[in-house]
């Protein structure tokens, strides 16, 4: 019991010592367990005991029917588990073939499974900004936003919509809005937040002079930049000009892509403006300074709030400006007068400034560091991986062919996508070490834990085959599930090894004698934790409601896992042991008999 409480500690181990976003979600994780595990052998070793003393009572041979049919099952388990391990023991070559070939294949799928980050939720809310032209009015603007929330409204899954348009609240210029979107609860609509926003894509385009962008509100996000997607892919350059042709090209490549929906970029460069040049020798005849002029559009056009009305109930801002119907358009200038401070003459703004409204520009610059920044947003297609979008994304930047002085990265999830990617394997090869490490101390031997370590590969199979049937990455959440797996199979092996060694130090057993009667005498401890274990995750395979799509790859990882390991390394644990006990045998020049042949029904060890 001591070699799989400390052997599972271990696992965690290299847990504890990440860094960044994944070290700080899988360190509480790690704690958790390892506290768990702590009090659980703890408990094991001293209340245990003392409670068997205290309740257990001579086994009575007077049994009911329930306890005999059971017992009856578990008879026929372990006659069918006799009779085939005997057939796998006549053929130790074969079946070292399916360990090896699961070893590989393990390689390959954790190679070819899709990766991602973490599961879109459905937490029963979706955001979204709206985008309409760079030249449009308030007034327009509004107008189009509540014609978009009458358009979700009428999604039967949409409980009520907030919506903000204008520069504050988050929204980055003035063409832009948000909203947010309530959703009924997840038993009254029959799709998830996902399927919702597909539903409501087709008919948000629809409306005419602007664009919206939703995507499903998650518990964790990674950045706090505010995005019309879920995923950012950013450009830098010192160019504004470059930044602007070389980002235009990439958007337009990257709307041709498949794998990614709601393409759209904050580079908004094209927004006409009304340049005023002050004429500073007409100004200067009147005594006019350019401050003054400032000061005068900024009243004019600026909606300064220049005081605060406080009521019982509530404050009012008192904003001055002209009157709304003079600030559509350019023919207000002729109206607007500046006061000379050497005649007290009421000047008219169109005497002292030339206009030119024929310019364009950028209605806003974003700045990543020091550096201009545009970046573009995108989301994921229906069953496609953050790892594939990844990949098309990077193949299509650099089939565009930009120059070196424009540096593309990904930002916020898809950066930390990108860091946990680099960071997964050395983390489950952290985790073999130390396992290897520590079962190599506690049994003087750095023969046994490869044998005890051999029960993992089918695990892994087994998760990425249940993650690939429901349809899912390997997210983060997944490796979670295969790092518990490290902790949770060789359990199997090391009951089988242990039971083995002793038998071999204390009876003077031969390996094949030993390890078979290990199995046999293991194979019910084994299968009931198995059982047991494998049981706890069936709630979070199966489970729904808010949040459920972030426990579910957990569940499906455990599951999967659990259930091929238990098949295999029944049959693959006592070959490899086998195996290895020549190689040791080999190694230390000691002659080791050959081992008999096992017939069909033979009994070689006490069972």
């Amino acid at each position: 019991m001591l070699s799989i409480s400390f052997s599972l500690i271990a696992v965690f181990i290299p847990l504890l010592l990440m860094g960044g976003i994944i070290g700080r979600l899988f360190r509480e994780f790690a704690l958790t367990v390892t506290a768990s595990i702590a009090v659980s052998a703890l408990v094991s070793l001293t209340l245990a005991p003392m409670l068997c003393a205290r309740f257990m009572r001579p086994e009575s041979h007077d049994h009911g029917r329930v306890y005999r049919a059971i017992e009856s099952v578990f008879d026929a388990m372990l006659t069918f588990y006799r009779r085939t391990l005997d057939v796998v023991l006549r053929h130790q070559a074969i079946t070292l073939f399916v360990f090896f070939a699961t070893m590989a294949l393990t390689g390959a799928m954790m190679y070819y499974t899709p990766k991602g980050f973490f599961p879109i939720q459905d937490i029963g809310l979706i955001n979204g900004i709206s985008e309409g032209a760079q030249d449009i009015s308030p007034e327009e603007m509004k107008r189009l936003q509540v014609e978009i929330d009458a358009v979700m409204l009428k999604d039967p899954a949409v409980e009520g919509v907030l919506s903000l348009i204008g520069s504050s609240f988050g929204a980055q210029t003035t063409n832009t809005g948000r909203f947010n979107v309530v959703l009924k609860p997840r038993d009254e609509r029959d799709l998830d937040a996902s399927q919702v926003i597909d539903r409501l894509r087709p008919q948000l385009a629809k409306v005419t002079g602007v664009a919206a962008y939703l995507q499903p509100a998650q518990d964790i996000t990674v950045g706090g930049r505010i995005a019309r997607a879920a995923f950012q892919y950013t450009l830098q350059d010192p160019n504004i000009a470059e930044l602007t042709e070389w980002s235009d090209k990439l958007l337009a490549k990257m709307k041709t892509l498949p794998q990614i929906v709601d393409v759209g970029t904050d580079l908004l460069s094209s927004a006409p403006q009304l340049k005023v040049t002050i004429n500073r020798d007409q100004a200067s005849r009147f005594g006019i300074s350019p401050q003054a002029i400032d000061d005068t559009l900024n009243d004019a056009y600026g909606q300064r709030q220049i005081t605060q009305y406080f009521t019982q109930l509530n404050t009012y801002w008192i904003i001055l400006e002209i009157l709304p119907d003079m600030q559509m358009s350019l023919d207000s200038l002729e109206h607007i007068y500046v006061k000379s401070p050497l005649t007290g003459a009421a000047v008219p703004l169109s005497a002292l400034v030339d206009v030119d409204s024929y310019k364009t520009g950028p209605l806003s610059i974003n700045h990543q560091g020091q550096f201009p920044a545009a970046t573009l947003t995108f989301n994921l297609s229906a069953g496609v991986a953050l790892g594939q979008a990844v990949d098309v994304i990077t193949k299509a930047a650099g089939e565009i062919g930009m120059p070196s002085s424009v540096l593309g990265t990904f930002q916020g999830n898809a950066q930390a996508f990108q860091s946990s990617l680099s960071s997964e394997p050395a983390l489950v090869a952290a985790a073999l070490v130390v396992v290897y490490i520590i079962l190599g101390m506690l049994y003087e031997s750095f023969i046994h834990p490869l044998t005890i370590l051999s029960t993992l590969p089918s695990a892994g199979v087994g998760a990425l085959l249940a993650l690939s049937l429901g349809h899912m990455d390997l997210s983060v959440i997944g490796i979670i599930g295969i790092i518990l797996l490290i902790g949770i199979v060789k359990k199997n092996g090391i009951m089988m090894v242990d039971f083995a060694i002793v038998a071999e130090r204390e009876r003077n057993m031969p390996p094949l004698a030993a390890i078979r009667e290990a199995c046999l005498l293991r194979f019910r401890p084994i299968l009931m934790t198995t059982a047991a274990a494998l049981l706890a995750g069936l709630p979070m395979m199966f489970g729904h409601g808010t949040g459920s799509e972030l426990r579910r790859p957990l569940g499906y990882s455990m599951v999967g896992g659990l259930a091929l390991s238990q098949l295999l390394t029944l049959y693959t644990t006592p070959v490899v042991y086998l195996y290895l006990a020549r190689l040791q045998a080999w190694m230390q020049g000691t002659k080791t008999e050959r081992p008999p042949v096992i017939e069909s029904g033979e009994v070689v060890a006490a069972e």
